[in-house]
């Protein structure tokens, strides 16, 4: 029983975690500095979503990952063609 408390509270953390960085991220400046955090954010979420058994989050995150880093590489790539 202790056990269950004890990993409850460690699930928790790491989805309180990831929401910080996820508001954190939306305080910096530049889209590609955005992006990354949001995606390690997202990442967080979906190892959160794993622990708890949530699909919708697992779903939800996996998608902005994939999405954050497909604006990631259009910025790389648009950076490289304008040096």
């Amino acid at each position: 029983m202790a056990k269950m408390i004890i990993d409850s509270i460690t699930f928790d953390f790491i989805g309180y975690i990831a929401i910080l960085i996820n508001l954190y991220s939306m305080s910096v400046r530049g889209e590609k500095r955005l992006r990354f955090i949001s995606a390690l954010a997202n990442s967080l979420f979906v190892v959160y979503g794993l622990l708890i058994s949530a699909i919708p989050i697992i779903i939800g995150s996996s998608i902005a990952i994939i999405l954050h880093c497909y604006h990631l590489k259009r910025i790389r790539k648009h950076c490289k063609t304008i040096t």
